[in-house]
């Protein structure tokens, strides 16, 4: 009987051992080894993403001449839409730095905006991560902000080689300061425990108590700038709960994501043009 016990204690005592020796190895060493794991399963995950838009391609391949006219049509739409939101936005800068002159305020930060594919999604109830096809190979930084169409998708926490990785708005590990659209009293944003397939949300804290939000009349929560990471006025969701705290000085809610940071393709990655600056 001994030994058959011992002979299925084995492998539990092996994997202490290791857990152990793991736990007594200096950080650089483990450092080291994570960064090299990453990455030798790199390529791996590239070559998988490229796969996925070869498929893709030839699945355009197979549509009809009626599918293709609709589509170039609306297309020529969003064209047109982009081309008068791009003038606006020349007018805008415009504008702005006018007033910067006149007021002596200093400038705001400018960015170099590089567009990168997604390689892969990493979901779990306690991060919510990507990996996207860009890295040192384009000096992307640590702590890049990442954006879309939609707003914020999160903030690189990794560069690699050709790969970086982005902690995602939905990760339970993200923070920001933020603000509701109209208000400049910053309160905090985190992402939520979100669950696999379900719809991405986060929490919002340090509300003042004369804000109101519900699902009827939600509050746009966008960032406010606060920190040198994210520029101003991007949007993060939209709060559609806000109940008092329990010391009952601020306001904590929910904020509903937007639904396609599930299924984003493409982002941009703001780099700054003056890292020193904050």
């Amino acid at each position: 009987m001994l030994p058959k016990r011992f002979d299925q204690a084995h492998p539990f005592a092996l994997l202490g051992v290791v857990l152990l020796v793991w736990l007594v190895l200096p950080v650089v060493f483990k450092t080291f080894a994570r960064s090299a794991f990453f990455e030798i399963q790199a390529p791996a995950t590239v070559v998988d993403s490229y796969v996925d838009d070869l498929q893709n391609f030839w699945a355009s391949e197979l549509k009809s001449k009626e599918q293709l006219i609709k589509e170039g049509k609306d297309l020529a739409g969003l064209i047109s839409a982009y081309s008068l939101a791009n003038q606006t936005n020349k007018q805008l800068s415009a504008d702005i730095l006018r007033l910067e002159n006149l007021l002596s305020l200093p400038s705001m930060p400018a960015y170099r905006l590089e567009p990168a594919r997604v390689a892969r999604r990493d979901f779990s109830g306690w991060w919510q991560r990507m990996i996207i096809r860009k890295g040192h190979n384009y000096n992307i930084p640590v702590g890049a902000p990442v954006v879309y169409s939609g707003g914020v998708v999160g903030r690189v926490i990794e560069v690699h080689a050709y790969t970086a990785v982005v902690d995602l708005v939905t990760s339970p590990t993200f923070r920001v300061a933020a603000s509701a659209e109209g208000d400049n009293r910053p309160v905090s944003y985190q992402g939520g425990l979100n669950e696999t397939f379900s719809p991405p949300r986060g929490t919002v804290e340090f509300v003042p108590l004369d804000l109101s939000a519900s699902q009827v009349q939600p509050q746009r929560l966008v960032t406010s700038g606060l920190g040198g990471i994210f520029p101003p006025g991007l949007t993060l969701g939209s709060i559609t709960l806000l109940e008092p705290s329990t010391d009952g000085l601020f306001k904590n809610g929910e904020v509903k994501l937007d639904p396609r940071l599930n299924s984003l393709t493409e982002v941009t990655i703001l780099i700054p043009l003056n890292p020193e600056q904050p």
